[in-house]
């Protein structure tokens, strides 16, 4: 009897068939990666030789012009086996957005075209939480001093956005080749979950910064559309929750099907017998087509809002902010509920370090840490009952 996969993909969408047939690679040594950790560069090559990394550009640079709901997607296949190239994915995006919303026409054309052309993965080290680099200005350049924390993907990446604040407190961002003298990775990230994305320190050591590589001027308001950062960042992390627990139910029902064995006072020959085993099944499937459709409506709203570019009101960018938490919180508890709860119908032989089940827990727990659930409800909370959308700020 054939089995109908679950949480199929629309293959009709090119950058999910892409995303969806490199998510079956991702998925044959997935487990062994996470265990090494280290850099994931065969893998951010694949995303380049199919294209990925430049379907998001406009056509007129090279790209293919793919809308938000296209690239969250995208980002869900593959975190269905492999959170953390999901996660360098999606937040490579959030640079080009970056570019888009605060550089200058000119290095906005340089950068997209020379972009799409080399398939270039951007990263950024500017954790806003951490102001711990300086700039100070040398002849015709300035000279960056310092590190920063947290800097996702900057160790296989091609373009980092770098950041500092001056005297002021004022912050200030531009664009460097990763190679650049003085930009030294640190290779020390070591959470227990995202063991592949480089999430550690980047230290700057008299780094020069020429003017033209430099988009935003300190003290340069923010205006609706350019503070949209926050929710892509959401946005991307949503989808690696969900796609985390697709996976999970991928490998753990798969796993049920194949090798569990029924409990010795289940009464059943086979374990998927098991009412309990269907039950639970059937809890976390739901829980997870829920956060699925969730995370669907948040992209399609996304890209409405996206359109109105510029012309982005204060009110239509607080109304993507609580649509896009409410999908963010909902995706994190199902992600954290979905990944550790398949444990208990998979059974104890699963648990092992070689099957790497366990990955999908471990990344979700990661992030959700990085931006706690409870501020999020609390936000959609005080709107529900004002109607007051949250300031724009780092994390809303």
């Amino acid at each position: 009897m054939s089995h109908h996969p679950p949480f199929e993909p629309d293959l009709s969408d090119s950058v999910v068939a892409r995303a969806a047939a490199l998510r079956a690679s991702l998925q044959a040594d997935a487990a062994a990666r996470d265990l090494a950790g280290g850099r994931p560069t065969a893998q951010i090559t694949q995303l380049r030789a199919i294209g990925l990394l430049s379907t998001w550009l406009p056509t007129a640079y090279g790209g293919e012009g793919s809308s938000w709901l296209s690239v969250l997607r995208a980002v869900r296949e593959l975190a269905r086996a492999d959170g953390a190239i999901a996660h360098l994915y999606g937040y490579h995006h959030l640079n080009l957005h970056s570019v888009r919303a605060r550089a200058t026409p000119a290095q906005r054309d340089r950068w997209f075209t020379d972009s799409a052309r080399a398939q270039w993965l951007w990263a950024n080290s500017g954790n806003t939480l951490s102001p711990t680099s300086t700039a100070r200005r040398d002849g015709d350049a300035w000279v960056l001093d310092g590190f920063r924390p947290f800097s996702s993907g900057t160790h296989v990446a091609d373009r980092i956005v770098v950041s500092w604040e001056n005297a002021e407190g004022q912050r200030t961002s531009a664009v460097v080749p990763a190679d650049r003298a003085g930009v030294v990775i640190a290779d020390d990230w070591d959470g227990i979950g995202q063991r592949q994305t480089g999430s550690g320190t980047v230290r700057f050591e008299g780094v020069r910064i020429a003017d033209d590589e430099v988009f935003l001027r300190p003290g340069a308001p923010l205006t609706p559309f350019a503070s949209l950062i926050p929710q892509l960042q959401q946005s991307v992390l949503l989808n690696v929750f969900v796609g985390s627990a697709q996976g999970a139910l991928d490998e753990g029902s798969a796993y049920t099907r194949a090798e569990s064995r029924p409990w010795i006072h289940s009464g059943v020959e086979r374990h998927v017998d098991d009412p309990w085993v269907q039950r639970k099944y059937g809890e976390l499937a739901i829980r997870t087509l829920a956060a699925t459709e969730l995370a669907d409506a948040a992209a399609r709203s996304l890209d409405a809002a996206y359109a109105e570019g510029d012309a982005l009101t204060p009110q239509q960018r607080g109304a993507l902010a609580i649509e896009v938490a409410a999908a963010n919180v909902y995706a994190g508890e199902a992600g954290l509920a979905v990944s550790e709860q398949v444990f208990e119908v998979t059974g104890a032989r699963s648990a092992t370090r070689a099957r790497g089940y366990d990955r999908f827990w471990r990344n979700v727990r990661t992030h959700t840490l990085h931006n706690p659930a409870e501020y999020k409800k609390r936000s959609v909370g005080h709107w529900f009952l004002s109607g007051d959308f949250p300031e724009p700020g780092v994390y809303r």
